[in-house]
């Protein structure tokens, strides 16, 4: 049995009423946002203390036992899963080490790809020295693989559909800008190399589907692309 998210999600606010943070979809088991570009997954170092992790882990009476499954950039949108008990978070962070969660995003690059569907498979490393870049390294990077498809040419631009089979830092953001993948960067995605002012980074978790935590029963979340 498949079930999807509202089109409109619920909001969850602060106090005064402030927007805070868009529901996707919850239960006693998980809550799924849609994070705003610009907002971190998880607190970073002190002076990073806003992020979806906390301001769930304030607003909601259960918040402190909420846990983080996966991560985005804070650069990207989308959609993002946490835990709401051991449980759930062990059960989730199985399906995404064992590769078992179907991930969608959507990206606008800054330019033409003229190949309509494809596979990249590079392998990707963190410099310790220039953090938090990821580049291409055969000895030292650790296998990455990205599935993609065109869904239209805009002017000089293309829209595609990512579907990473893999989870490294910044790994489709490489995939797209490297010149052994597409060699076009995404849009707005100036730590690597796009060239066009824009405000936000043109990538967002559109889809993931995944196992009930409790019902083993599929969950196939989806959010509108915002760009």
């Amino acid at each position: 049995m498949s079930f999807a998210t509202m089109k409109l999600p619920c909001l969850i606010r602060g106090a005064g009423g402030n927007l805070t943070l868009p529901i996707l979809y919850e239960d006693e088991w998980l809550i799924a946002v849609n994070k705003p570009a610009g907002l971190l997954s998880v607190p970073g170092h002190r002076d990073r203390q806003d992020s979806v992790l906390n301001r769930l882990r304030h607003l909601l009476p259960d918040g402190i036992t909420l846990a983080s499954v996966h991560r985005l950039d804070q650069e990207t949108s989308g959609i993002l899963l946490l835990a709401r008990n051991r449980q759930a978070h062990r059960h989730l962070n199985q399906q995404f080490q064992q590769r078992q969660v179907d991930k969608v995003y959507e990206t606008v690059l800054a330019g033409l790809v003229t190949t309509e569907t494809g596979v990249i498979e590079l392998p990707l490393w963190a410099d310790p020295g220039d953090r938090p870049y990821q580049k291409v390294d055969w000895q030292r990077g650790k296998p990455s693989e990205t599935q993609f498809q065109v869904m239209v040419r805009e002017g000089d631009s293309t829209r595609l559909k990512f579907m990473p089979v893999t989870g490294r830092t910044h790994q489709i953001r490489v995939h797209a800008a490297d010149r052994r993948g597409l060699g076009v960067p995404i849009l707005g995605d100036r730590l690597y190399g796009s060239q066009t002012t824009t405000s936000r980074l043109h990538l967002h978790a559109r889809e993931l589907r995944f196992q009930h935590p409790q019902s083993g029963q599929t969950l196939h979340l989806q959010t509108e692309t915002p760009f």
